[in-house]
């Protein structure tokens, strides 16, 4: 009983050692960039206006009331109101968590999918690469965003099928990223050092080599999240994204642009903003996350 006590009591240290100069690395790389901390202050932003965007909003983003139609910004309705008298702000606010969560599920699914891809076709070669290789050629040789618009129209334009759209034309980012990276360490000094002491191939790519894969990739992710955003809003603009009355940022924005010639210029505006604003931010992270998860910057 005394030996598990002494054991845990330095595990539980080391977990608490390691929580620390992990929240002392956050804190550097906040303070050494204002740049950085501004991102990461307005992501912090979106993902509460994603999580409580319900509880934010002080109108039903979905309740119609014709008297009060293309009312322009004012105390009650700072956005103004649309051409059915709902609420611009509210739906502004309760559009960024399905914007956001289309977004993050793509990229998540885009990195997971094509990293492990590209690191492996990197790290073993041969018919694993030349397959890997073909299938990424083959996404990239159309437009994405037309290569997009075709899956999701033979598909059906779901939030599901605009997920995996995007997730599928982001992909060849991540596999050929990993593996260019895999490829030119995968005879270092460290991986050998690693292969002599008794690590299988899979552990070295697991543990060694896709440790030093990730900062480079962070940049890529914080871009391709800004350009997921765009894709589905582009999506919604053409009429194959997300259906009205579901408030999203892209449908708002092609609902607006008819109502610009007669004046009510607020329809277009705020959507607009919201989406520029959210792809700027997504920009600006990428330093900041690849501070964060750079091995020799915590050293």
């Amino acid at each position: 009983m005394r030996a598990t006590t002494a054991t845990q009591v330095p595990n539980t240290a080391a977990k608490t050692t390691a929580f620390g100069r992990f929240v002392r690395h956050l804190g550097y790389v906040m303070t050494e960039n204002p740049v950085t901390a501004l991102a990461f202050g307005l992501f912090l932003i979106f993902v509460i206006a994603a999580i409580f965007g319900p509880w934010l909003s002080p109108h039903d983003p979905l309740a119609t009331l014709s008297a009060r139609a293309l009312q322009p910004p004012s105390w009650d309705h700072w956005f103004g109101t649309d051409q059915l008298g709902r609420d611009v702000f509210s739906r502004v606010i309760v559009a960024t968590r399905l914007d956001l969560m289309i977004a993050v599920t793509a990229v998540a699914m885009a990195f997971v999918v094509g990293s492990a891809l590209g690191a492996i076709a990197g790290y073993f070669g041969g018919w694993w690469d030349r397959i890997t290789g073909r299938l990424v050629d083959t996404i990239m040789a159309f437009p994405l965003f037309v290569l997009a618009m075709g899956i999701v129209a033979a598909a059906g334009n779901t939030i599901d099928n605009i997920v995996y759209a995007t997730a599928i034309i982001n992909l060849p980012f991540y596999a050929r990223m990993a593996r260019a990276e895999v490829n030119i360490r995968r005879n270092s000094g460290f991986v050998q050092a690693a292969r002599l002491s008794g690590n299988g191939d899979w552990r070295i790519l697991a543990f060694q080599l896709f440790p030093n894969v990730l900062p480079p990739m962070m940049v890529q992710i914080s871009l391709n999240l800004g350009w997921a955003i765009l894709n589905a809003a582009g999506l919604s603009f053409i009429g194959l994204g997300v259906r009205p009355p579901t408030p999203e940022w892209g449908i708002m924005v092609a609902e607006g642009a008819n109502f610009i010639v007669s004046g009510e210029w607020w329809l277009a505006l705020f959507p607009g903003l919201a989406l520029m604003l959210a792809v700027f931010t997504f920009n600006l992270l990428g330093d900041g996350l690849r501070d964060l998860v750079d091995p020799l910057r915590r050293t």
